[in-house]
């Protein structure tokens, strides 16, 4: 492979996988690597025998095998319109790990929400089943991160957003899941309908032999025009009866739909129900979804981090029966609230506390709603009125509808201190 150029445009998590599955498997190429932030590990870098400049300073695209674009960086970016402009293949990491894998057996799950709890469930039932499988993607091991170190006989679980889909080509999922779509990053794809174009792009390269499992219970995905030639299967939320719902350690009606998409999934490559089953009432959910983090004096509290959009908050509150204490607010996105505050409005909720730059915006709807609730700045100021406002056997519960970048670096860290707050709240009490 003598004679192979690529440039690696952003240089987190996915980006550098990126650069290290390219030494391993294409040692001989000569790798880039521009980034504009100014914590960029250098050493590591060296270590690759990476050519690296900062920012967008201009690099010849003359005879580039292909630019691979992280999932943070822009379609707009000076460096990947150069590319285009030169007439050079621009991949998203999951491309190029597509590629260096050689066409493996991928069960891809995209979403707007429950992409992370699905790609791990189906993870689990493969296992349980004595599938070989490994799990990757957006749930946190980047793609790349499997090429040089996995056979063709394994299955790969991957979760897949909307960014690591804009610039796919081969890409094939086997099976591709597809949970449901509401509005969301419209701030980077600037319309809904471009968000659900990327996310539909999942299905373009299969084949009659694969297959595209479909949430029958979404109109939006019912009224889509599905590309590629893959079978259809959809599934409700009227199907618990194909899976033990009863005993999962899982709760929510949104739960409920990505255990079904799981188990979908999982039967179609040949998981047998005794073992779907037995994963799913075994199953831990990751971090930051539904996790309860503490418990003092009967209240518990729950941390919902990842639920950064309205959908996903309102969601969160089937999980429950009464006596929610929520919490709301963050940065924002793009979407709208009103959806959100009719569901508080009608949901088992007893109080609602609204923090960060989000809350005008939010406080706006829940006005519209008739929905009481109190504003403060940082999150701190709404655990702590949130707590002294619940009682034994209700729950505090941070959903925040929002992204986290007005307070914290990601939805984990905002997480994270949430579950300190409260740890702190509660010893308190």
């Amino acid at each position: 492979m003598s004679g192979e150029r690529y440039v690696v445009v952003g240089l987190r998590r996915s980006g550098l996988a990126s650069l290290e599955a390219l030494r391993r498997t294409r040692p001989d190429a000569a790798l880039s690597a521009r980034d504009d932030a100014a914590d960029v590990d250098l050493d590591r870098l060296r270590a690759l025998d990476v050519e690296y400049r900062p920012g967008d300073e201009p690099v010849s695209m003359s005879g580039v095998t292909a630019l691979v674009k992280s999932p943070g960086v822009p379609g707009e970016h000076p460096l990947v319109a150069a590319a285009r402009a030169a007439g050079a293949p621009v991949w998203s990491e999951v491309e190029l790990a597509y590629r260096l894998l050689g066409e493996p057996r991928v069960i891809g799950i995209t979403g707007t929400n429950g992409k992370t709890t699905t790609t791990e469930l189906v993870g689990a039932m493969l296992r349980a089943g004595g599938l070989p499988v490994e799990v990757a993607g957006n749930v946190g091991r980047p793609l790349t991160d499997l090429a040089g170190r996995t056979g063709p006989d394994v299955w790969i679980a991957c979760e897949l957003s909307s960014f690591q889909l804009e610039d796919i080509d081969r890409f094939r999922a086997r099976v591709g899941v597809f949970l449901q779509v509401t509005p969301d990053h419209l701030d980077r794809h600037g319309s809904f309908d471009r968000y659900l174009a990327c996310k539909l792009r999942l299905f373009e390269n299969q084949t009659p032999d694969d297959t595209a499992v479909l949430n029958g219970d979404d109109p939006l995905l019912r009224a889509a025009e599905i590309p590629g030639s893959g079978r259809r299967v959809w599934f409700r939320r009227d199907q618990s009866d194909r899976i033990d719902w009863e005993h999962s350690a899982i709760r929510g009606d949104h739960n409920l739909e990505n255990a079904i998409a799981a188990a979908t999934a999982a039967d179609v490559v040949g998981v047998p129900r005794e073992a779907r089953d037995r994963a799913l009432r075994e199953f831990t959910p990751p971090p930051h979804r539904l996790q309860v983090v503490a418990v003092r004096d009967g209240v518990s509290f729950v941390d919902d981090s990842k639920a950064t959009n309205p959908e996903a908050a309102a969601m969160a509150l089937t999980a429950y029966d009464e006596g929610i204490h929520l919490i709301l607010g963050g940065s924002l996105k793009g979407g709208s609230f009103a959806g959100l505050a009719a569901a508080v409005a009608a949901g088992p909720v007893a109080s609602v506390d609204v923090y960060g730059e989000a809350g005008g915006e939010i406080s706006a709807a829940l006005e519209t709603a008739g929905v009481a609730h109190r504003r403060h700045r940082p999150l701190a100021d709404a655990v702590a009125a949130a707590a002294a406002s619940a009682h034994s056997g209700e729950v505090v519960l941070l959903s925040p509808a929002c992204a986290s970048f007005d307070q914290f670096r990601d939805y984990a860290e905002r997480g994270n201190a949430f579950a300190q707050l409260a740890t702190e709240v509660a010893v308190g009490r």
